[in-house]
């Protein structure tokens, strides 16, 4: 088993946000567990939380942009990708500003925050998403696609082809996510001349300098353009190396670029929410075509694992029989609708029926085509979180559990003489006052056939 992670302790960093401008202050703290990325913003009353989720993608013009209830994060790729590449789970990621700050225009600052406080395991195990099929989304109007396809574990190849002499065609492969901090880590953020003179010109890179961000000449330059770039950037003189890119820095890597968009895709693909067991290839990606690759990838697990089927050993000793199930609940035959509770936790519990042609409501419905009722499916999802919320008490059999609220009710399969049905509730919030307020979940033959939030108090008998 494989556990998640944290930070051990908080770290802080400065630096100018690339296209506001504005100095910022980063902060990352430890966070408990199944917590994943979460970006608060501190300069805002009541300092607003945005989780890192494809959902809350706005905007991927120069950078992945998030947006909550009004509240922005620009430009998150960097600092999640830092994270992922240095196998966290859960952090905490506070910000005075709208935008985390650039520094090199790569993820190797971050990484060094991260080494310099130590990563710490919690007591809870990683949750992953294996690939069992290829699947793929592609940007029809510039040609970009990705595909994940099953692997044993998470790899990234990045095919980069802008088209043009100076750049060329550049691959990038990441074999294990081990070899992020060394490999790719330190990858810049890069720009063609036609594109830096246009977000001069709209004023869209307003922290940016020639340390972060390595430019490829893909035009000739013009004397007028060239005065602008030396007073956009304060210096004295630019000039074109023989590579094809501007002088400010030297290349780490003669696939430098495409390093970088196997870095973006990393960051990106954080935003699914759950660590990924299959081989990704994306060719000419861009923050677009990924997080839209995100967000499918994301509805696509929110799908199966809702219709995941929990398996249970039916033929082991349940938790609790019919004679502890009837000593806890007041529900008596032909009402009580659970035969054995199988588990129980703090957080859930998993009870079971046995549904016979016995039953007394098959005799009205229906009697030539026996089904059995929704109502009583629901009813008997709650009788088993009321085991639940009645275990938190010494004396449950001094107690009774009233429904207060049913929502998102759901039927998606008949319920026949015959089936097995499982009852799953966990807690959507703990337990308060003696009201628990639970997802429930009821299974059979393999399928999800109903399911509800439901909301109940227990209270003593009078």
């Amino acid at each position: 088993m494989v556990k998640q992670t944290t930070i051990k302790s908080e770290i802080s960093l400065t630096g100018v946000g690339l296209h506001t401008g504005k100095e910022v202050q980063m902060t990352f703290k430890p966070a408990p567990i199944n917590n994943g990325f979460t970006f608060v913003r501190v300069d805002l009353e009541g300092c607003p939380i945005i989780e890192a989720d494809a959902n809350y993608v706005v905007n991927t013009q120069r950078g992945t942009n998030l947006e909550k209830l009004g509240v922005k994060i620009q430009t998150s790729e960097h600092v999640l990708a830092a994270f992922v590449g240095c196998d966290v789970d859960n952090v905490i990621i506070e910000l005075n500003e709208s935008e985390p700050p650039i520094m090199d225009g790569s993820s190797k600052y971050f990484v060094e925050a991260i080494e310099k406080v130590g990563v710490e395991e919690q007591e809870a195990e990683r949750k992953y998403y294996t690939v069992k099929e290829v699947i793929s989304f592609t940007d029809e109007s510039t040609g970009s696609e990705i595909i994940v396809m099953p692997s044993d574990e998470y790899q990234v190849t990045t095919m980069v082809d802008f088209g043009t002499k100076v750049l060329g065609t550049q691959n990038a492969t990441m074999k294990h996510i081990s070899e992020f901090k060394k490999e790719i880590a330190d990858a810049r953020t890069f720009s063609f001349l036609h594109e830096l003179e246009t977000l001069l010109d709209n004023g869209l890179i307003k922290g940016g300098d020639l340390n972060n961000a390595i430019v490829y000449v893909d035009k000739d330059i013009s004397d007028a353009t060239m005065e602008n770039l030396k007073v956009a950037f304060g210096r004295d003189h630019i000039a074109v190396k023989e590579n094809g890119i501007l002088d400010n820095l030297t290349l780490h890597y003669p696939n430098e670029a495409a390093r970088h968009k196997l870095l973006d895709v990393v960051g990106d693909l954080a935003l699914i929410g759950i660590r990924i067991k299959g081989k990704v290839i994306a060719n000419k990606p861009g923050h677009f075509v990924n997080t839209q690759f995100a967000k499918k990838m994301a509805k696509i697990i929110k799908i199966e694992q809702k219709n995941q089927i929990p398996v249970y050993d039916l033929h082991k000793e349940p938790l609790m029989d019919i004679h502890k199930i009837m000593a806890m609940l007041p529900h008596r035959p032909p009402f009580l609708l659970v035969d054995r509770i199988l588990e129980m936790s703090d957080t859930h519990v998993v009870g079971l029926k046995n549904v016979t042609m016995n039953e007394n409501f098959f005799v009205g419905h229906f009697p030539d085509a026996p089904v059995m009722p929704g109502v009583l499916i629901v009813e008997a999802m709650a009788q088993t979180g009321g085991i639940l919320v009645l275990s938190t008490v010494p004396d449950p059999e001094n107690y009774l559990t009233y429904f207060m609220k049913i929502d998102n009710v759901k039927f998606k399969h008949k319920v026949l003489p015959g089936d097995t049905l499982i009852f799953k509730c966990d807690l959507i919030s703990p337990i308060r006052r003696g009201i628990c307020h639970m997802q429930a979940n009821a299974y059979a033959n393999g399928k999800l056939v109903a399911e509800a939030e439901l909301m109940a108090q227990i209270a003593k008998k009078q």
